[in-house]
């Protein structure tokens, strides 16, 4: 694989599926990674070299970039928002009974996020999220950053993962699209560079506003519920 040759400190809040798969996509391409979860026994045992889930692949890639000090693990919030220019939330959103989202999980991240952020961050979602929901991950920050009398610049964007079962390292890797959902030119040209290694041979990534990569994920979702 070809290397970054502008590395970043990313955090990567969520340690399941998406979380690990991303954040060791990253680090492989020479992004410095902290993967961070409040689950102690899963934290525990990803330091320890062991990886929770089963994805081809995966338990290699996390091995050598751990290795290599690309990739560690935590559960503090204090260390990896201090160290982080550049946090994906990759949380859990599971369906409610009546078929909404369950946002609990995001919205307890961007509280998390807000109470300690010092300085200029860009907040990705890429967890799946309903439409407005970066909007809503913003208001939670700049309420917590206003209790600490803090008027600190940051942007919330999307960028929402396409990731099969199976080949999540491939689609990483080698994706067919990279979705960017951003309002400010500045936080796109940030994750464009986050995703440049990416993209080498063919240009896959496309920019949108905010609420239309909300959308988009929604609707490619419904599309393969459909072909299915």
């Amino acid at each position: 694989m070809t290397s970054v040759s502008n590395e970043m400190d990313i955090l990567i809040v969520g340690s399941g599926y998406v979380g690990l798969v991303t954040g060791a996509c990253f680090a492989e391409m020479g992004h410095r990674v902290l993967c961070l979860d409040n689950d102690l026994v899963k934290i525990q045992q990803l330091q320890a070299g062991r990886v929770p889930i089963y994805e081809p692949g995966l338990e290699e890639l996390i091995v050598r970039n751990v290795h290599q000090k690309r990739l560690r693990f935590t559960s503090s919030y204090e260390e990896g928002v201090s160290l982080a220019g550049l946090i994906f939330i990759a949380v859990s959103t599971p369906s409610m009974p009546d078929g909404s989202c369950d946002l609990r999980y995001v919205c307890s991240a961007a509280k998390s996020i807000g109470c300690i952020m010092d300085q200029t961050k860009l907040i990705v979602n890429k967890s799946t999220v309903p439409v407005g929901t970066a909007y809503l991950v913003k208001d939670i920050i700049r309420q917590e950053l206003r209790k600490r009398h803090l008027d600190i610049p940051f942007d919330v964007v999307s960028n929402p993962e396409f990731l099969k079962e199976g080949a999540a390292l491939q689609d990483c890797f080698k994706p067919d699209r990279i979705v960017i959902g951003a309002d400010a030119a500045e936080s796109a040209h940030l994750l464009k560079e986050v995703y440049f290694p990416f993209t080498l041979n063919h240009d896959k990534i496309l920019v949108m506003d905010t609420l239309s990569a909300e959308l988009t994920k929604y609707a490619a979702n419904a599309m393969l519920a459909t072909r299915i």
